[in-house]
């Protein structure tokens, strides 16, 4: 009788262990093709002229791409904490891009931010031609400490403005990444892919610059492409 009540207790005990336990969800980054995301919508909706309105970036492929097995939730046998895997992006593939950049160009937030970052594309190429501002590691654009001038109060302004459009362009990858896999917007899941979403813009940031322009790499230091 002895043995048995111990046995309850200890049952009841795991059980409230588990209760309590925190739950981690991995959200996975599709990195090749946030990458390509960036690349089209950048293609499409960054220009130098007056914009012409909102360009809808093209439709998936006529034969989707094969399914692909999905990694399982997975329930780990350590304690307290558990994780699950997201059942979500098994690949990177082109569909992975192209929904991306169809989720992208559908927010409002975005098609604004490419409005108003075209706006400012001419004189902010030829700031990064004088060599007055460069690329930080995060895609932003900042003054490089090889600056040989100052810059204007209108041209401080313009680099602020157009800071905050990058900032709503990452932010909404992040947030189209956490849709697209059907997970919950929350504080947790947006931050284990901002990081990398910033990342992945300011790569592709730099392999867009031009010959000449200061970047920042990820170790900090500062190179002329």
């Amino acid at each position: 009788m002895k043995n048995r009540l111990m046995k309850l207790l200890l049952a009841l005990a795991g059980l409230s262990l588990a209760a309590c336990a925190v739950i981690t969800v991995n959200v996975y980054f599709p990195e090749k093709a946030a990458k390509e995301a960036y690349k089209s919508l950048d293609d499409m909706l960054l220009t130098t002229g007056e914009p012409s309105g909102p360009k809808v970036p093209p439709g998936l492929p006529p034969e989707p791409a094969a399914p692909q097995d999905k990694p399982q939730s997975r329930l780990f046998d350590r304690m307290p904490r558990f994780s699950l895997v997201s059942e979500a992006y098994a690949a990177d593939t082109d569909a992975d891009a192209d929904a991306l950049a169809i989720e992208l160009s559908s927010m409002p937030e975005v098609l604004k931010a490419y409005d108003d970052m075209s706006k400012r594309l001419p004189r902010l190429n030829a700031l990064f031609a004088s060599g007055v501002v460069g690329l930080s590691k995060q895609g932003l654009v900042v003054a490089p400490p090889t600056a040989t001038g100052k810059l204007a109060p209108q041209d401080k302004a313009l680099l602020d403005a157009e800071n905050v459009s990058r900032k709503t362009v990452v932010m909404s990858m992040a947030k189209a990444i956490l849709k697209l896999q059907k997970q919950k917007e929350t504080k947790e899941a947006l931050n284990q892919v901002l990081g990398k979403a910033a990342a992945t813009y300011a790569e592709t940031k730099r392999e867009a610059a031009q010959p000449g322009w200061w970047v920042q790499l990820q170790n900090d230091r500062w190179v002329q492409k």
